[in-house]
């Protein structure tokens, strides 16, 4: 154990725990916004987040045309690109989370089946998918062409402010904030946090419930497909299974924040980062997949609700 590190590292380690925590807080969204309407986690949002990786890179190689060793680009022809591979990432990983609700749990909720089936059944598709990359990959890894150049903005306290980085931190907050006034301010927000509260009086209001759960989805796809979308500008690279750790990773994030709450996942999302860069450099990189492990069962068994709980239950999608 290398305790040094914090005081060495301290605020390059803050800002890498920043980054990572929110790309963690964009796919929690869509495992607390599923779990908020219909009380079921959505185990196939890790592989939605995996295609959406491999969504930018067909965006960027054969859409736009930019080869793996292509050299970064410059102005207007950069940011036209960025935009054209997040809105595409984006756009993939919200039909695809509808196609998982109308497969997985429409028909069963149809039918009158218990939550285990419909949980059963979103494992089964999870499977599909990874099998069906895995087989289509041949397991092999995948690399983004470097379109943005790394340059930094500078450097304070041992912290480098470098451009991807601070997309990464900047893109999620503007996403959280404009999710969190769309969930609370607009007529489909009060819809499925009327949803969240009570499926039976919602009815009674006239509320559609199949289209508010499959906005849900929709919703909660847009948000993964954005970290899809950072991940692999930041790593430059995907792989049939990436969407395991992360998945596992923004699962803990919600539970840690309080499932079912969306300021919760972001803030929970943040708090893990930030406990996984430090337990990384102290410990080691090796265990820093254990140390989402450890930190998910720790907080099932001590604090099941979460840090937020209910007590910001009015917030709750």
């Amino acid at each position: 154990m290398n305790f040094s590190v914090i005081t060495t590292q301290f605020w390059s380690l803050v800002l890498q725990g920043l980054a990572l925590g929110l790309i963690y807080s964009l796919v929690a969204l869509g495992y607390t916004m599923v779990y908020g309407v219909l009380r079921l986690i959505n185990f196939a949002n890790s592989e939605v987040f995996m295609l959406g990786t491999f969504a930018v890179l067909w965006v960027e190689i054969t859409f736009l045309g930019h080869p793996i060793n292509a050299k970064p680009l410059q102005g207007f022809e950069l940011v036209y690109t960025l935009v054209i591979a997040l809105v595409g990432s984006m756009i993939a990983c919200a039909v695809l989370a509808v196609l998982v609700e109308l497969v997985a749990y429409r028909r069963l909720r149809a039918r009158g089946a218990n939550r285990l089936a419909s949980l059963i059944s979103a494992i089964g598709v999870s499977i599909f998918l990874l099998e069906g990359m895995r087989m289509y990959t041949k397991s092999r890894p995948a690399s983004a062409p470097r379109l943005l150049e790394k340059w930094s903005f500078g450097e304070i306290a041992g912290a480098n402010f470098r451009i991807d980085t601070m997309l990464a931190i900047v893109s999620p907050i503007i996403i959280f904030v404009a999710l969190d006034q769309f969930v609370n301010r607009s007529r489909l927000g009060k819809a499925i946090r009327a949803v969240s509260m009570s499926e039976d009086n919602a009815k009674l209001m006239g509320i559609n419930i199949n289209r508010v759960i499959s906005m849900t989805f929709l919703i909660g796809g847009l948000t993964t497909g954005a970290a899809a979308f950072l991940y692999t500008t930041v790593y430059e690279n995907t792989v049939f299974n990436v969407g395991f750790n992360m998945g596992i990773a923004a699962f803990t994030a919600a539970v840690l924040g309080g499932i079912g709450n969306l300021r919760g996942a972001f803030y929970g999302g943040l708090a893990l980062g930030m406990m996984e860069q430090f337990a990384s450099a102290i410990l080691g990189s090796q265990w820093k997949a254990v140390t989402v492990f450890v930190i998910l069962v720790l907080i099932l068994l001590f604090k099941p609700n979460g840090l937020f709980g209910e007590a910001v239950q009015q917030t709750r999608t």
